[in-house]
C-alpha cells in the first residue's frame, strides 16, 4: 500500500472517530439534558399531585368537623339518629360524594352508618384512626387501609368495589396473592360533640375508598398534562398504589383499559415501598417507558402503605431529541465526507516530493547512481531531499572507491592463488626429495664405521628432514582437502577419549584438566578423525600456553539452535594485537620448531564445512578460551565439504 494511501486513510479514519466520539457525546448529552428537563416537570407534576390528594384528606375533614358541630344533642345519639340527626347524616352523605359515613360511641361501638344502617353494633375501636381519635381527643386525618371484615359490615356494594384482581405484570416482584379485598381510604375522624355543653358523645368517621375510584388520578393527569396524547396515548399519567397494587390510574392497558390489578415494578417498589425514598427516573410502567415521579403514601402511624404515582409517557419526548442528534450526525458525515476529500488532494500535493525520492530509490536500486531528487519543497520536506541528494552523491562517490578497491583486491587474490598453486608444485617437488634424503640418512645411520660425532649430524639431517616434511604435508592438506568420512558422532566421547590419550603425556603432567559435560547434547554429522584433529590441535595449543602448573576447561554446552564446545586454559594468554592474526596460515607466536602456523588455520576450514564458527577471547597473562560453535542437524541433512 502507498505511504499516500497510508496517510489518507489514517486521517480519514482520526476524523471519524473523533466526529463519532462527537456524535456520541453529543447523543448522551442530549439525552441527559431533555431526561433532565422532563425529570424537573415531572417531580414538579409529583408536588402538584400531592397537593391534590392532600386536598381530598382536607374536604373529609372539613365535611366531618361541619356535622360534628351542626346541631345540640340533647337526647343519647341512638335516638337522634332515629330522629333528626339520621336525616342529616343521609343528606350530607348522598350529597358529599364519601364513601363511607360512620358514627360510633366513645367506646368505639359503630351506631350509625350511612351506606348500610342496618349494620351497627360492632366495636372498630382498633381500627388505627378511630384508637387514635380515643386516645388523644383530637381530629385525626390521612390514607388508612380497611380490612374485609370492615367493608362487608358498610355494605356488600362497598366490598365489591374494593375488590382487584390482581395481574401478572412485566418487572414485577413475584407475587402468590391472585385477588385484593382490603380497601384503602383517605379518611378522616373527629370527636362529635355537643355544642349545648361541648361534651363529646361519639367519633364520626368518614372517607373516600380509592380502589377504583379515578377522580383524584384523572384530576391530577388533567392538570398536570392537560390530556395531551401521542399517537393515541396519553402522554401523562397518574396512578395510586397499595402496596404495589395499582388501585386507582389512568395508565391504560393494549386493549385501552385501565391498569387495574397490574402492579409496580420490582426495582421502584425496592425503592420507594420498602427503602421510603422518592423515585426520579426513567421506568417501565405496564407496558411503556415513562419518564415517572413517585413518592411514598404513608398511614397516620407513619407506616408506608403504599405510593403516588406521576409520569409522563417518553417517546413524545424522544422525538425532538432524535430530530437533533440526526441533525447533528447529518452535518457530521457532510464534514467527515468533505474532510476526506481535502484529506486526499492535500495529502497527494504533500506526497509529490516523496513520489519523487521512490523513484530516484528504484533507479539508484537499478544501477544508476546518477539518480537524483532535483526538486527544493519548503520546509523539512526541502531538507529531506536535500539530503538524499547528498547521500546519493556519497553512494555514487563510494561505488568509484569500492571498484578501485575491488580490482586492487581481484589483483591481489590472483597474485595469491598464483602463489598457491606454485606452493603447492613445489610441495610435490620437495617431496620426493626429502624422502630420498630420509632414506639415505637412516643408511648412512647404519654404516658401522660412523663415529659418535658423524651419528649426531645424521640425527639432526634425520629430525629436520621429518620437520620439512611434516611442513609440506600440512601444507598440501591446508591446499587440498581430503573428502570426509561422514558418521553420526559424540562429541563428549570424542573428547573424553582425547583427555585419555593426553592426560599422561608429559606436557600435561602439571595441567589440572576440568571436564563439564552436558547431556542433552546431540549426535552430530560429521568426519570423527577431523574433530578430533581439531579439539587435539585446540589442547595441545592449550598445553603450550601453560609454563608452569594451570587448568584446561573443557566444557560442552547446548542452547535452542547449537552446540557450544569451549575449551579455556589458564595460560600467558595473546595479545590485543594477534588475536586477529591466529587463523591465519602460517602465522605463530611459538618458538623455531615448536609450530607451523598451520593447525587453527586448518581446524578453522573445518568448522567452516559444516556452517559452524570458531571463536576466541584472550586476555594477556590471564588465559585464553577457544569456543567451537555448530548448528543443529536434521537427520538428513549432510555439511558441507570442500574437495
Amino acid at each position: 500500500m502507498k505511504i499516500q494511501t497510508k496517510i489518507t486513510l489514517g486521517l480519514i479514519i482520526i476524523i471519524l472517530l473523533s466526529y463519532i466520539t462527537v456524535a456520541v457525546v453529543v447523543s448522551v448529552y442530549v439525552n441527559k439534558v431533555f431526561i433532565r428537563e422532563v425529570q424537573t416537570r415531572v417531580s414538579h407534576d409529583l408536588f402538584t399531585a400531592h397537593n391534590i390528594y392532600n386536598n381530598y384528606i382536607e374536604r373529609v375533614d372539613q365535611i366531618l368537623k361541619a356535622i360534628s358541630i351542626r346541631r345540640t344533642i340533647d337526647s343519647p345519639l341512638e335516638k337522634e339518629i332515629e330522629g333528626d340527626l339520621g336525616k342529616v347524616f343521609k343528606n350530607i352523605y348522598d350529597k358529599s360524594g364519601i364513601d363511607i359515613l360512620t358514627l360510633t360511641d366513645l367506646k368505639g361501638n359503630v351506631i350509625y352508618r350511612a351506606h348500610n344502617p342496618a349494620s351497627k353494633g360492632d366495636n372498630i375501636s382498633n381500627l388505627s384512626i378511630i384508637k387514635k381519635v380515643l386516645n388523644e381527643g383530637e381530629p385525626c386525618k390521612g390514607t388508612i387501609i380497611f380490612s374485609e371484615e370492615i367493608l362487608e359490615k358498610e355494605g356488600r356494594e362497598i366490598l365489591e368495589k374494593a375488590t382487584i384482581n390482581i395481574k401478572d405484570t412485566p418487572k414485577a416482584k413475584p407475587s402468590l396473592k391472585n385477588v385484593e379485598k382490603r380497601g384503602m381510604f383517605i379518611s378522616a375522624a373527629v370527636p362529635f360533640i355537643s355544642l349545648y355543653d361541648n361534651k363529646k358523645l361519639g367519633i364520626l368517621l368518614g372517607g373516600y375508598l380509592i380502589n377504583r375510584n379515578n377522580e383524584i388520578v384523572d384530576q391530577i393527569k388533567t392538570r398536570v398534562s392537560e390530556d395531551q396524547k401521542y399517537e393515541g396515548k396519553e402522554i401523562g399519567t397518574a396512578t395510586i398504589f397499595f402496596d404495589d397494587l395499582r388501585i386507582s390510574t389512568n395508565v391504560k392497558l393494549k386493549d385501552n383499559e385501565r391498569a387495574i390489578g397490574s402492579r409496580l415494578s420490582a426495582e421502584v417498589y425496592n425503592h420507594v415501598i420498602l427503602n421510603g425514598k422518592i423515585w426520579a427516573d426513567r421506568a417501565f410502567v405496564v407496558n411503556d417507558w415513562y419518564i415517572t415521579s413517585y413518592e411514598p403514601i404513608r398511614d397516620i402511624d407513619n407506616k408506608i402503605i403504599g405510593s403516588l404515582y406521576v409520569g409522563l409517557l417518553e417517546a413524545p419526548f424522544k422525538q425532538p431529541q432524535k430530530i437533533i442528534i440526526l441533525f447533528v450526525i447529518i452535518m457530521l458525515c457532510v464534514t467527515a465526507i468533505s474532510g476526506a476529500i481535502l484529506v486526499f488532494f492535500y495529502t497527494k500535493l504533500m506526497m509529490k516530493p516523496i513520489d519523487r525520492i521512490v523513484l530516484m530509490s528504484k533507479r539508484l536500486m537499478n544501477g544508476d547512481l546518477s539518480a537524483r531528487c532535483k526538486i527544493r519543497p519548503s520546509g523539512e520536506m526541502g531538507i529531506l531531499c536535500k539530503a538524499i541528494d547528498q547521500m546519493a552523491d556519497s553512494i555514487e562517490e563510494f561505488e568509484k572507491n569500492l571498484q578501485k578497491e575491488t580490482q586492487l583486491q581481484i589483483g591481489q587474490s590472483e597474485k595469491l592463488a598464483s602463489i598457491g598453486r606454485l606452493a603447492a608444485g613445489i610441495a610435490h617437488e620437495i617431496s620426493n626429495p626429502l624422502t630420498s634424503v630420509l632414506n639415505f640418512a637412516h643408511l648412512l645411520k647404519q654404516k658401522k664405521s660412523n663415529n659418535e660425532e658423524d651419528l649426531k649430524d645424521l640425527e639432526i639431517i634425520i629430525h629436520e628432514t621429518n620437520r620439512v616434511r611434516k611442513i609440506v604435508r600440512e601444507l598440501l592438506d591446508f591446499a587440498r582437502q581430503s573428502p570426509a568420512n561422514m558418521e553420526w558422532i559424540d562429541i563428549n566421547s570424542i573428547l573424553l577419549q582425547l583427555v585419555q590419550l593426553i592426560k599422561r603425556q608429559k606436557e600435561f603432567r602439571d595441567i589440572e584438566i576440568i571436564e563439564n559435560y552436558t547431556d542433552r547434547l546431540q549426535p552430530f554429522l560429521a568426519d570423527k578423525n577431523q574433530f578430533q584433529q581439531i579439539f587435539l590441535n585446540l589442547l595441545l595449543n592449550a598445553a603450550e600456553a601453560i609454563t608452569q602448573k594451570g587448568t584446561i576447561n573443557i566444557t560442552t554446552t547446548t542452547t535452542k539452535d547449537h552446540i557450544k564446545i569451549t575449551i579455556a586454559d589458564t595460560g600467558c594468554g595473546i595479545k590485543k594485537e594477534n588475536i586477529t592474526k591466529i587463523f591465519d596460515p602460517f602465522y605463530t607466536t611459538k618458538p623455531a620448531g615448536k609450530g607451523t602456523g598451520l593447525g587453527l588455520s586448518i581446524s578453522y576450514g573445518i568448522i567452516q564445512q559444516y556452517d559452524g564458527s570458531i571463536e576466541c577471547r584472550s586476555k594477556e597473562g590471564e588465559g585464553t578460551a577457544f569456543t567451537v560453535v555448530l548448528p543443529y542437524q536434521k537427520a538428513e541433512q549432510n555439511p558441507k565439504t570442500k574437495k
